[in-house]
């Protein structure tokens, strides 16, 4: 078949049309996916997936949804995530594989650091402020007042989950008492 958006005379060949429901909005965004030139070969799949698109995972204090290799299977070595969080609430500490990068899109938060020397860093961070947390580092995410946060973290692992990040709770959980005493927190944890 062959493959034709427009007559010789430049008028729209009606092999191209589509008498179906369509979203507009997002045939507007990727026009050549669904009109393609008569130029284009095969298929090169995905090039951009939109948050939008995404399972967006809601719990009590704010939201977050993904885009991995599930979803763009392209994109090996990277993986990103919209997180939102609300005033007063918290990414517990966790830590994970991959190094994570991040932006603020909008409001205000705390970023804490548990360095392997044993001393802390926190730092308050704005709309446009950027960090970095390095593979295996602990690190939490605070939102703060007026209405806490929202932004976009970027890991170097393309089949990256935030889904499976391993939480201090978790850890804690699953780690025998006689081993959390040793490190003398057991008086801050109900067991």
């Amino acid at each position: 078949m062959q493959q034709r958006t427009k007559t010789q005379t430049g008028q729209r060949d009606h092999s191209a049309s589509d008498p179906g429901p369509e979203n507009r909005p997002l045939l507007a965004e990727y026009r050549s996916s669904n009109l393609p030139p008569p130029t284009d070969q095969g298929d090169v799949g995905p090039i951009g997936y939109s948050f939008d698109l995404t399972h967006k995972r809601i719990q009590e204090g704010g939201w977050t949804h993904q885009v991995t290799q599930r979803k763009l299977p392209f994109s090996k070595d990277l993986a990103g995530v919209n997180m939102r969080l609300t005033a007063g609430s918290f990414r517990e500490l966790h830590w994970h594989t991959a190094n994570e990068w991040a932006i603020m899109l909008a409001g205000n938060a705390r970023v804490s650091v548990l360095n392997p020397d044993g001393t802390i860093f926190l730092d308050d961070v704005s709309k446009g402020d950027p960090w970095h947390f390095p593979r295996r580092l602990s690190h939490s995410i605070r939102g703060l007042g007026p209405d806490g946060c929202e932004f976009l973290l970027v890991f170097d692992e393309g089949m990256f989950s935030e889904d499976n990040t391993l939480l201090l709770s978790e850890w804690l959980a699953d780690t025998p008492r006689r081993v959390v005493q040793n490190l003398g927190v057991d008086t801050l944890i109900s067991f």
